[in-house]
């Protein structure tokens, strides 16, 4: 149990260690998912905005935050869904954009798909399917290397 609050910030580093459950390369902090952390009193409040509202995710992150806190000795644990405003992939960090690329995933792009490969780079790519490995993701393939990736698409 904890006995001294950890301040904010040691918290948003604790949080900074749990994985996203479907892309374990990036944290939900990556993820900009993590709205807010606050004590009310001797309670500590998480505003959580999922990706979006139908997200089959959103049990899994709640039960990780609740379990990587506990495991700091924090007991009492609100967790608050905010859906207003909506997250967009504006809120993915600079630091998650570029650890999607690294696991092979295209980070999203403005102009609606991905820029170039994640592989190989080269900027000869495709789409294959709207629909990929989850609803937040595209099925794309590079023209160069041939292999398949994955797009974040862009919310």
């Amino acid at each position: 149990m904890v006995t001294d609050k950890p301040d904010e910030k040691t918290i948003w580093q604790w949080l900074d260690a749990v994985p996203d459950p479907e892309i374990p390369v990036i944290s939900l902090i990556d993820l900009g998912i993590i709205r807010d952390v606050q004590w009310r009193d001797d309670t500590l409040e998480v505003t959580v905005t999922p990706t979006y509202s139908g997200c089959p995710a959103t049990r899994i992150i709640n039960l990780d935050i609740e379990t990587a806190l506990r495991s700091h000795g924090v007991e009492k644990i609100a967790l608050k869904t905010q859906l207003s405003p909506a997250w967009t992939t504006d809120w993915l960090t600079e630091r998650g954009r570029k650890r999607l690329e690294e696991y092979g995933i295209a980070p999203p792009q403005p102009a609606g798909g991905p820029s170039h490969c994640p592989l190989c780079k080269s900027d000869r790519v495709e789409r294959i399917s709207q629909f990929g490995s989850t609803p937040c993701k595209a099925q794309w393939r590079c023209q160069e290397c041939l292999e398949p990736f994955d797009y974040f698409k862009c919310i």
